[in-house]
């Protein structure tokens, strides 16, 4: 069971990231708790001192005598082993935030799908679950690729649609799969698929069903491939 500690000056973002969590526990059937929810420094460090913290969320603009990478440091020095994930409005404070052995950054206001690939990423890396991640737009989001459903080529844009969001990038099909792993395939001129992810195949109206409900064509230039390596 993973001890949740937040901690945000605004009263309101407290109880909705509370909220957030603990749906994000249930949806997914994570041992995860809240032990402390505070906008109050000294009551967050006291509950360091005397209970086991696993996770702390941390605002960095706390109206506070401390900003949160200064409380980071304080609470480093108490649990080397914590995992800390900040969280503000203020994307300049990014870059110092990873001194800290960041394990996530998120740009306020955080939604609970963005929340959600942070703690799925988090409790994996618990559960030393090994993943592939890859990079994209200049290296700024960072996507676990077996959360990846399928690429469509989109004019000059990629759209990588996952299990819970679709990001967009500037990029080509050549580029992306120098990077994706093996599992990846080209089913479509539009289209490379997560074979992982594949629940049907359609052969008769060269159809590929996922997972997630959705479904892409089969072009004939790759069909022949596509089926050797599902069989």
């Amino acid at each position: 069971m993973l001890n949740f500690v937040i901690c945000d000056d605004n009263l309101n973002i407290l109880d909705k990231f509370s909220k957030m969590l603990e749906s994000i526990f249930i949806k997914n059937g994570y041992e995860g708790k809240i032990g402390l929810t505070t906008n109050n420094v000294d009551e967050l460090l006291d509950y360091v001192d005397n209970n086991p913290t696993d996770v702390l969320v941390l605002d960095i603009n706390l109206k506070s005598n401390k900003t949160g990478l200064e409380i980071a440091s304080l609470v480093r020095e108490r649990n080397k082993n914590v995992y800390i994930i900040f969280t503000t409005a203020h994307l300049e404070y990014a870059m110092m935030a990873y001194r800290f052995k960041t394990f996530d950054y998120l740009a306020k206001p955080v939604t609970s799908d963005r929340l959600e690939e942070t703690i799925i990423r988090l409790f994996e890396d618990v559960n030393g679950i090994p993943k592939k991640y890859i990079k994209i737009d200049n290296n700024k989001t960072i996507i676990d690729s077996s959360e990846i459903i399928f690429i469509k080529r989109d004019g000059m844009k990629l759209i990588i649609h996952t299990k819970n969001r679709d990001y967009q990038t500037y990029s080509s099909f050549n580029k992306i799969q120098e990077i994706l792993p093996s599992n990846f395939v080209r089913a479509h001129k539009s289209y490379i698929v997560n074979i992982a992810n594949v629940i049907n195949v359609d052969t008769m109206s060269d159809i590929i069903y996922f997972s997630d409900g959705t479904s892409c064509s089969i072009g004939p230039k790759f069909k022949d491939y596509l089926l050797e390596v599902l069989k």
